[in-house]
C-alpha cells in the first residue's frame, strides 16, 4: 500500500475530500518527523510508538580503499507496534496472503 492508496481508503471511509486527507496525513508525518528530530518520542495508544534508537560508535571498513573508518554514535528512527496491533496482525496475516502479494 502506498500513500495514495491510504489517502483513497481514508477518503472513501470518512467521506472527507482526498485533498483534505492528504493535507492531514502530510501534517501528521511532518509532526512525527519534527518531534523525533527534537529527541522526543511519539506514543499512539493502540497503534504503537515512534522512537529514536541510539546506535553506538563502531569501526567499519571502506572496502574499496581497504581502510578502517570510525562510524560515530548516532540516532535512528524506529517504530514499535502496540501489543494489540501485533496480535491483530498475527491473527489476520497468513503465509498464503504474503505470497499472493509478492
Amino acid at each position: 500500500m502506498r500513500k495514495a492508496d491510504l489517502v483513497n481508503g481514508i477518503a472513501e471511509k470518512t467521506g472527507v475530500a482526498k485533498v483534505d486527507v492528504l493535507v492531514t496525513l502530510e501534517a501528521f508525518f511532518k509532526e512525527v518527523k519534527d518531534t523525533l528530530a527534537e529527541g522526543e518520542n511519539v506514543y499512539i495508544r493502540g497503534f504503537g510508538s515512534f522512537v529514536t534508537k541510539k546506535r553506538a560508535k563502531k569501526i567499519g571498513r571502506h572496502i574499496k580503499k581497504n581502510i578502517a573508518i570510525e562510524i560515530p554514535e548516532h540516532y535512528i528512527p524506529a517504530f514499535k507496534p502496540a501489543k494489540i496491533f501485533v496480535e491483530q496482525v498475527k491473527g489476520n496475516v497468513t503465509a498464503d496472503k504474503i505470497k499472493d502479494e509478492e
